[in-house]
């Protein structure tokens, strides 16, 4: 094991008379490429300060090895008016580079070139989210051998983040991350510091372990609980509703969003280019939205080409572009806010739109949370046709009941998205639209829209910069490009690269081929050799590992093996970890083979 390059030893840090954490004791060394999780308040962004040197503890040590640069990305960029964008990049760079009498545009000029924003542009000409690139550029000119990054992808659109993620995966020093964005911390973390209830957790996997991990960790707990007080239980319950609920998609709901993505596929498929003139003979209200060869610009700038498409009752459709690009301007001509320069969209009947709009416009920063939602007299809501109290449905959200009577001004811009979206959901409505609705959401909050929407027997209109949450989500994906094409594709983020990858490899001599490139995706006629035996092994493979974790479930159900033995605890809990998301791996990929055979058999 290497020596750490950054510690903090015994940390201690008071918030409002007490201890956010305590006794707080973590290394950084060479390599290492942390996931910093927690619930939402937890302390995650002031234990990374603390490692950053940026605000004092109020116990304990911070040790950083002589010589070691430290880069610290903050959740808000400072602004300072007058300078340039180049000339704030330039004061990433190393003391010893700027100071060396030697040309070291070139560097800053790369990491401008990554987040796309002109280096002449004030500071204060910046949005909110082109701030926060130029911070991010900042960070990585100066190629630090620690890299702190707080909520890095918040407010970037995917192509950024998919930029960000390649620099990430080539840079040489530590990482530690705080973010809500579950695949980029997949696809970047190898270490795991978990921040719970005061108390810093770590383990040697990176973030795709944590499900597993904190979840048994949790049930370990509930072993001890008949000895701690009520407080405390309610605390570990109110802790697993983030991490558990994303364990409670059972088979019917992956089942269901495969069916889902079929029929819209079919549709395509039967429908080809005569779709738009097939819709006069349909039931009233099936068809939610028919738009016809739109196109919309501004100034000389064509933001929509010649779009057309169809949305029909039930489906999930998710809108995905660079920012600027003009997802939002496509939103409100498919709602019928914006009308389009060229070409026509038609409303279905009947329609009830509930709209989540980026900017919050609709809640009143005077109000309480109380009354955005309820009768103030009664405390009372109608939360799709169910009578709830306030309190009760505010928990749900995950506030605090002592929250209840606070005013909107006082939320951050998280709780403000989570109170919006609370405010939404209760209402009746068949057509749901959300732009942007992950930004500045924590993971809990992610995980309970994600399983609220997943129930919503309505059409979904959502646009996302979460590649995780449109994959979970969406049955198809309209993807807006920079220079006013719109294309779609049947599935979620996963399948829209997969076939603009296709669409896009060169097409192959021969006429055969040429005409195989054209004509629309086939399904296969029957399973792969690979897949044949995948379905003979994996349910033998289950029952084993079912087997496995009921004896390892057995062991760790001792009350005193963690005191007696905290190694053997600690292997049984790593071992039961690993079967457990074996066990999940095998039990999708089986599922997804009996889906696929069932498709072929009919």
């Amino acid at each position: 094991m290497a020596a750490p390059i950054l510690a903090l030893q015994d940390a201690r840090i008071t918030f409002g008379g007490g201890d956010l954490f305590n006794n707080i004791s973590l290394g950084v060394e060479p390599g290492m490429r942390i996931a910093l999780v927690g619930r939402n308040g937890s302390g995650k962004s002031t234990l990374l300060k603390a490692i950053a040197g940026d605000i004092e503890l109020d116990g304990g040590d911070r040790f950083v090895q002589t010589g070691t640069r430290v880069g610290y990305l903050k959740q808000q960029p400072e602004i300072i008016p007058g300078r340039s964008v180049y000339e704030q990049v330039l004061q990433g760079l190393p003391s010893e580079l700027r100071q060396d009498g030697m040309d070291h545009s070139y560097l800053v000029d790369q990491v401008l070139d990554g987040i796309g924003i002109d280096g002449d542009r004030l500071l204060e000409t910046l949005s909110g989210g082109e701030a926060r690139r130029v911070s991010l550029a900042e960070s990585l000119v100066s190629s630090p051998d620690v890299l702190l990054l707080d909520e890095p992808t918040n407010h970037l659109d995917i192509k950024t983040i998919l930029w960000l993620e390649e620099e990430l995966k080539s840079y040489k020093g530590a990482l530690m991350i705080i973010s809500h964005d579950r695949q980029f911390l997949k696809n970047l973390t190898n270490r795991l510091f978990w921040l719970d209830r005061g108390k810093l957790r770590t383990h040697g996997k990176g973030f795709a372990a944590f499900d597993e991990w904190s979840e048994e960790i949790l049930r370990s707990e509930e072993v001890e609980l008949k000895k701690l007080d009520k407080r405390i239980a309610e605390e570990t319950d109110w802790s697993r509703k983030g991490i558990t609920a994303r364990r409670a998609r059972n088979e019917g709901r992956i089942r269901n969003l495969h069916k889902l993505r079929a029929e819209r596929a079919e549709r395509t498929t039967r429908v080809g280019n005569a779709k738009l003139e097939a819709s006069a003979g349909e039931k009233s209200g099936k068809i939610v939205v028919q738009a016809t060869g739109i196109s919309k610009s501004f100034e000389d700038k064509t933001i929509i080409d010649n779009f057309s498409t169809k949305v029909m009752r039930g489906d999930r459709i998710g809108i995905i572009g660079p920012n600027g690009a003009g997802k939002t301007t496509l939103l409100k001509m498919l709602m019928g806010k914006l009308q389009p320069d060229i070409g026509q969209v038609k409303l279905g009947t009947n329609l009830t739109a509930a709209i989540f709009d980026q900017q919050r416009e609709s809640l009143d920063p005077e109000e309480s949370l109380w009354d955005t939602l309820a009768d103030p007299a009664s405390g009372q809501l109608l939360v799709r046709g169910e009578v709830r109290h306030v309190v009760a449905y505010l928990r749900d959200f995950l506030f605090d009941e002592k929250q209840a009577k606070s005013p909107v001004k006082s939320l951050s811009g998280g709780e403000k998205n989570r109170l919006l979206l609370a405010k939404l959901l209760a209402r009746q409505s068949n057509f749901l639209v959300l732009d942007e609705p992950t930004n500045d959401l924590d993971m809990e909050t992610l995980d309970l829209l994600q399983d609220m929407l997943s129930s919503y027997d309505g059409t979904l209109i959502v646009i996302s910069h979460d590649r995780d949450f449109l994959d979970q989500l969406v049955t198809s994906i309209i993807a807006v490009e920079t220079d006013g094409r719109v294309d779609e594709y049947v599935g979620g983020y996963i399948d829209y690269v997969r076939q603009k990858k296709n669409l896009e490899k060169p097409k192959a001599q021969s006429k055969k081929a040429a005409v195989a490139a054209e004509r629309p995706k086939q399904v296969r006629a029957r399973l792969t050799y690979k897949d044949q035996r995948d379905l003979g092994r994996l349910p033998d493979l289950i029952v084993e590992l079912e087997n496995r974790i009921t004896a390892l479930e057995k062991e760790m159900a001792d009350p005193e093996l963690f005191t007696k033995n905290p190694d053997k605890f600690q292997k049984t809990l790593d071992n039961l970890t690993g079967a457990k998301l074996e066990l999940e791996q095998s039990e999708e990929r089986w599922l997804e083979l009996e889906i696929l055979q069932d498709e072929l058999s009919n």
